[in-house]
């Protein structure tokens, strides 16, 4: 009879245990399904956060009876033994203790998990920036602190990209800070439709007297958008197509890095269509074309800006600019891997009524090397690239002489390459060089007896290597090293060492 009963309390112990075991199996997967479901409303999720508060008051007051009802078990098991004058337990009989222990411990967990929904709940609660169109957008940003070191004269001390003769300067700035907003509008003829816009505070001159806190907010980029699977329509405000890739830098946002030295980086109006046709899994050939408002560059002689706003010489033609790439893209790539060739082509006219064209036919490539290295660059040959960013900040150049105009419009060759070292999520290393050539011979004829100019740039190199790390998603820190080498035509090549140092946090 007495081992009868010893059996009986052992199997009632055994059925409660895998009882207990599988509710809290059953509450485990129904509260990680809550913390992965997205929250609809807050209200929804508020009423979850109840009812898992009050699951988890009902299973601890269940574990507290269960683990009294083992002790209980347990003494009264020891009892019979003693009775019967059995061996005592062996150590298998202390597992009940072992697994209340593991029971406690998955409460802990519930109790982290709750902890993690009661956090999206108070993100929910946070005030949301409305929009007329009443459709989701966001704000986000970088605040970026640069300070500089320029071992000589350059042209804009924050943000250079040629350097000249004479001394150099040390300062900061917080003018490459950027504003960003991104919208998502409502579905449109079967196509997800999108904008951004984003914004820095580099624009006006930039002078060293209170007068440059006048004008500063500058538009940097903005698209709008209908996505469909593989086709996509679109506006933007951006670098043009036969270019799509920039180095990687926190101290050259403003002017991105390698401007004016290889990097066809001008942001300009555009217009275009884009198709991907998937050929395996893996792969695929992307198709763009695109019309593009192409500006003017620097006008190298301009003392003093324009009383009134002249239209550029694109403009002028009455003719948009064309520009197209097509490229291969691998689909399981998260890096961006590619190699795509483009073209462009636009016509001008200059205020005089002399026309000329500008060309380009460009490579670019962004391939991955080893598991934590890759390689990625542009390459191009064109004429007349100054509204793109290449040219040494000109499309041509001129005389005049017994009321005739002799205008030239200059050939290009360039571009740049940067080995990414990425050792983890939040370091990386950065090397990379670039360069913009113009042929001598067709600058000299026409070269001034200014040496600081743009006028007679030839060659503009850029030698750069930075490290970033990024100790959260957050916070981002940079020290970064440039080398820049200006060559006029008529004068030896001028070089400045720039030392800068960054600090930026993202919202």
């Amino acid at each position: 009879m007495r081992k009868a009963t010893s059996a009986r309390v052992l199997v009632n112990a055994a059925l409660l245990q895998v009882g207990k075991a599988a509710a809290t199996a059953m509450l485990i997967a129904a509260l990680l399904c809550a913390s992965k479901a997205p929250a609809q409303a807050q209200d929804s999720l508020a009423g979850k956060i109840d009812r898992l508060n009050a699951d988890v008051a009902r299973v601890t007051a269940q574990l507290e009876q269960s683990a009294n009802e083992l002790r209980d078990l347990k003494l009264e098991i020891t009892q019979l033994r003693k009775q019967a004058k059995l061996p005592e337990d062996s150590p298998q009989t202390e597992q009940p203790d072992v697994s209340a222990a593991k029971l406690a411990s998955a409460v802990e967990d519930i109790r982290e998990k709750q902890d993690v929904v009661q956090t999206q709940l108070a993100v929910q609660e946070q005030a949301k920036v409305g929009s007329e169109s009443r459709y989701p957008i966001t704000i986000g940003g970088l605040i970026l602190m640069n300070s500089f070191v320029n071992t000589r004269t350059v042209d804009v001390p924050s943000t250079p990209s040629v350097a000249y003769y004479g001394s150099g300067a040390t300062g900061g700035s917080l003018r490459q800070s950027i504003l960003g907003i991104n919208a998502t509008g409502p579905h449109i003829f079967g196509a997800t439709s999108r904008a951004d816009v984003h914004a820095d505070f580099d624009g006006g001159q930039a002078t060293n007297d209170y007068s440059n806190t006048l004008g500063l907010l500058r538009l940097r980029t903005a698209h709008a958008e209908l996505d469909w699977t593989n086709t996509k329509a679109f506006v933007a405000y951006d670098r043009p197509l036969i270019s799509p890739d920039s180095p990687t830098s926190l101290t050259a946002v403003a002017l991105p890095a390698l401007a004016w030295s290889g990097n066809l980086w001008a942001w300009n109006p555009q217009a275009g269509v884009s198709q991907t046709l998937p050929l395996r899994s893996t792969a695929s050939l992307q198709l763009q074309a695109a019309l593009i408002d192409v500006a003017d560059p620097p006008n190298p002689l301009a003392t003093s800006p324009p009383s009134a706003v002249i239209p550029q010489t694109s403009e002028q033609s009455r003719w948009p600019g064309l520009q197209a790439r097509v490229s291969l893209l691998n689909a399981e790539s998260e890096t961006g891997t590619h190699i795509g060739a483009g073209g462009y082509f636009a016509p001008h006219l200059t205020p005089g009524g002399g026309r000329f064209n500008s060309w380009a036919t460009t490579i670019d490539f962004h391939l991955p090397v080893f598991s934590h290295l890759d390689f990625e660059g542009n390459v191009y040959h064109g004429q007349a690239l100054g509204g793109l960013g290449g040219g040494a900040f000109k499309d041509y150049v001129y005389r005049e002489y017994a009321g005739h105009t002799d205008l030239r419009t200059l050939d290009d060759i360039g571009g740049w390459v940067q080995a990414k070292e990425k050792v983890n999520e939040r370091l990386e290393f950065n090397e990379a060089f670039g360069m913009d050539n113009l042929p001598a011979y067709q600058l000299l004829p026409f070269a001034i007896a200014n040496s600081n100019s743009y006028y007679n740039l030839a060659r503009n190199r850029t030698f750069t290597g930075n490290v970033i790390f990024k100790p959260s998603s957050y916070l981002l820190y940079s020290i970064e090293y440039r080398r820049i080498e200006s060559s006029p035509v008529n004068a030896p090549t001028a070089a400045s060492d720039v030392i800068g140092i960054a600090a930026g946090y993202r919202f």
